[in-house]
């Protein structure tokens, strides 16, 4: 369906890494909706300025896609609309935003090309393959993970982002200090996300009581968070800087 709406690159494809890596245990679900025509007229238009493909096949300096900027890393980012407020309230900061669903790529492109923001990237894929091939250590100013998604189910908990391996991979993409946030208003994976940051070596929790974090100022309350608000859910932050030294890596496990 991408190849056809996309003809000659014009837009994100369908799938950027192709067969060059394992089908890991994905944490996201591919979400199939209909790309409404302003969206697919500003992928057209904007994916060759504003878009990249997560293929694997290069390294990538964020700070050049921003012309020397700090880069934020944000994995998953729905519509775009809280990403397009933060990038509009710190124009300072280069938003390299990460997410696989289509409309909210193109409506995010719309949001920053109306809005004027020039400190916004859309990258198209698996955020996973990013971190480990795509960007070099210490390259990354934050990380933002907001709302990802709980796989509430116990069978489905291996598919969850916020895992020791991920958090290793993205401790050695941030730069010391470098803070990742991550929110959720699933309490049980709350839970699991402050037990799993906490116990992580190459990380510290920003917050003295060891605890969550009230909501910066900076995180705009999104749609999505009014819903789960109005449901009764309670929503956490966690803020966790990444350590001045990470630990040395253990060495790998014979076969």
């Amino acid at each position: 369906m991408m190849s056809r709406m996309f003809p000659g690159g014009t837009g994100p494809a369908a799938d950027p890494a192709g067969s060059h890596f394992e089908r890991r245990i994905r944490s996201f679900q591919p979400r199939r909706s209909r790309v409404t025509p302003g969206q697919a007229d500003a992928l057209r238009r904007l994916w060759a300025a504003w878009g990249l493909d997560i293929d694997g096949q290069r390294v990538l300096d964020p700070r050049e896609l921003f012309d020397g900027l700090p880069v934020v890393l944000e994995i998953g980012f729905g519509m775009g609309e809280a990403t397009a407020r933060m990038a509009a309230d710190d124009p300072g900061t280069g938003i390299l935003a990460v997410d696989v669903h289509t409309p909210g790529q193109g409506n995010l492109l719309r949001l920053a090309e109306e809005n004027g923001l020039t400190n916004v990237r859309v990258a198209n894929g698996d955020a996973i393959i990013l971190l480990r091939e795509m960007l070099a250590p210490e390259s990354l100013d934050g990380l933002r993970i907001y709302f990802p998604d709980p796989w509430p189910k116990k069978r489905h908990h291996k598919r969850r982002l916020i895992q020791p391996e991920f958090l290793t991979l993205a401790a050695g993409r941030l730069k010391p200090g470098a803070v990742l946030h991550c929110a959720t208003d699933w309490e049980p994976y709350a839970e699991q996300m402050l037990a799993e940051l906490t116990a992580h070596p190459g990380f510290e929790n920003t917050q003295r009581d060891g605890g969550y974090a009230p909501r910066p100022a900076f995180r705009p309350l999104t749609r999505f968070e009014g819903q789960g608000l109005d449901k009764g859910h309670t929503v956490h932050d966690l803020l966790f800087r990444r350590v001045r030294e990470l630990p040395p890596a253990e060495p790998a496990q014979p076969a």
